[in-house]
């Protein structure tokens, strides 16, 4: 594949930030999944604090109603956060202005391992932490998010 092609297939692993798949694409050849995947963990860790809160930030706020991404808006409606009850949207809302006014970024967490449940109660626990523990467990969990959507995206592959 050439630059374009690769990004027009793996741009949009991440959220509103096809440039790291630009930057991933210069590491070729990939001789599996794996390596592909231990490359793009490479290039997300190497990018400056700068770069790593901007692609924490291009990440929407759980069970708002923003536009997102199409896998974003497919992953939240697996659990349900497309359903929200007035009671439960008021709280995501809560947690959700708690947490960026706490650590200046939305929070971030692999919905297809939880539920509702599961997910407030990570809220809970991680707005107990540091602002750096969050900014790598942002980050642990962007890269989880990656390895779900191209796992997707190889086995739809024709």
């Amino acid at each position: 594949m050439n630059q374009s092609q690769f990004v027009a297939a793996f741009g949009e692993l991440f959220e509103q930030t096809p440039a790291i798949a630009r930057q991933v694409w210069h590491l070729r050849p990939f001789t599996s999944a794996h390596t592909l995947y231990e490359q793009i963990m490479h290039v997300v860790r190497v990018l400056s604090t700068d770069d790593q809160l901007a692609l924490i930030r291009a990440h929407p706020d759980l069970g708002s109603k923003t536009q997102m991404a199409d896998a974003s808006v497919q992953e939240q409606a697996g659990v349900g956060l497309d359903r929200l009850t007035a009671a439960e949207y008021e709280r995501f809302h809560q947690l959700n202005s708690a947490y960026k006014e706490t650590f200046g970024f939305p929070f971030i967490i692999a919905v297809r391992h939880h539920t509702k449940a599961s997910i407030l109660q990570a809220f809970e626990e991680r707005l107990q932490h540091d602002a750096a523990t969050e900014r790598d467990r942002a980050l642990a969990e962007i890269l989880e998010i990656v390895r779900l959507r191209l796992r997707d995206r190889l086995v739809d592959a024709p």
